[in-house]
């Protein structure tokens, strides 16, 4: 099992981080370990899953995942889950 915490850009409320750590649910042999407005830390097994699947989770759910371990700036104001 391997663990990455990566930034995520364009989340601002709960609403955002139910979304990301519903999609990151989906992927086979992980654990979402923790998801909050800019980041979320997963442990994954790499014999079921990678950082490419769990990076098109993030996408696919409408946000933008940054470099594992990056700190990537937290959406201001209004406009994320309603523009979704």
């Amino acid at each position: 099992m391997r663990q990455i915490t990566m930034a995520i850009s364009g989340m601002s409320c709960g609403g955002c981080v139910r979304r990301v750590t519903e999609a990151l649910g989906t992927v086979p042999g992980t654990r979402v370990d923790s998801v909050s407005v800019g980041s979320a830390t997963v442990t994954y097994d790499e014999s079921r899953a990678t950082p490419a699947a769990i990076d098109r989770a993030v996408r696919e759910a409408g946000y933008q995942p940054g470099p594992v371990g990056a700190a990537v700036p937290v959406a201001a104001g209004g406009g994320c889950c309603g523009s979704r």
